[in-house]
C-alpha cells in the first residue's frame, strides 16, 4: 500500500510517498481504508522535532534519535472497514468510521489497522469523511477539560483560541452544556465562531490576555492554545 513516510526530521520535504506493507488485522482489530486524514499540530512537532530544549533528549529516545520510529504519522483517521478480526462484534465490512490513533500515528495510509476498544465510533450520517476525521483530537480534548471543569448550565466561560481545533469544539460544546460562552480569537475569525454558538457579550480581539477579555467574573477558562500564540 502508498503511505506518506517521514523519512527523518525536518521540513514537509521530508514526507515521502513510498510503498509499505498492508497491515493485516488481529483477532480484535479492523482494518480500515482510510478515506480522509488531518494534519495537526502534533504530527508538525513530531516531523520537525520541535520540542523544548530542555526536553531534547528524552524526546528523541521516545520519538526516535535520528528519525522518527514511527516514520507514518497521522493521528485520526475516517474510512471504511474492509477486514474485521474473528473477535471483532461491533463493526463489519462496509461500515463508515472514525477513530483516534493518537500516539500511535500511522494515519497517513492507505489502510490502518485500528482495536476495536480503541477510540473508534461510526461515522456520523450527516458528515462527510473530511469532517468525521478532523472531530476526534480537538473534539475528545475540548470535552475532557470542559468535563473536568464541570462546565454546566448557567455558567459563563471563556474559550481562549476559540478557532482553533480544541477551540471550535470548545464552543459548541459548552453552548451544549448550557452555558454562556465567550471566545477570543483573532478578528478575521469572528463570525466563524459566532456562528459556532458563542453567546457572550463579546468575542475579544486576540491581543487581549485571558485574563483582560472582560470585566466578567468566569466560572471556566479554557486555554485552547497558549496566549503567546495566535488564535
Amino acid at each position: 500500500m502508498k503511505a506518506i513516510v517521514c523519512t527523518k526530521y525536518g521540513p514537509p520535504e521530508v514526507l515521502q510517498i513510498k510503498e509499505i506493507d498492508k497491515p493485516v488485522p488481529r483477532n480484535e482489530e479492523l482494518l480500515i481504508r482510510v478515506k480522509a486524514t488531518t494534519v495537526t499540530q502534533a504530527d508538525t512537532r513530531v516531523r520537525g522535532f520541535r520540542v523544548p530544549l530542555s526536553y531534547w533528549v528524552p524526546a528523541r529516545l521516545a520519538l526516535g534519535v535520528t528519525k522518527p520510529k514511527k516514520p507514518v504519522l497521522g493521528t485520526e483517521l475516517a474510512g471504511v472497514v474492509e477486514e474485521v478480526g474473528k473477535d471483532v462484534s461491533n463493526y463489519k465490512v462496509g461500515d463508515l468510521v472514525f477513530a483516534l490513533t493518537g500516539h500511535d500515528l500511522g494515519c497517513y495510509a492507505e489502510y490502518r489497522c485500528v482495536p476495536e476498544g480503541g477510540i473508534i465510533s461510526r461515522k456520523p450520517v450527516n458528515l462527510g469523511f473530511e469532517e468525521s476525521a478532523a472531530i476526534p483530537m480537538g473534539g475528545l480534548t475540548a470535552l475532557h477539560f470542559l468535563k473536568e471543569g464541570k462546565v454546566g448550565s448557567g455558567q459563563k466561560v471563556l474559550v481562549y483560541g476559540a478557532s482553533g481545533s480544541i477551540g471550535t469544539y470548545a464552543v459548541q460544546l459548552a453552548k451544549h452544556f448550557g452555558a454562556e460562552v465567550t471566545g477570543v480569537c483573532s478578528t478575521v475569525n469572528l463570525d466563524l465562531v459566532r456562528s459556532l454558538g458563542q453567546t457572550g457579550s463579546s468575542i475579544t480581539p486576540r491581543r487581549t490576555s485571558p485574563g483582560r477579555a472582560a470585566n466578567t467574573m468566569w466560572c471556566s477558562m479554557l486555554l485552547a492554545r497558549a496566549p503567546s500564540q495566535p488564535v
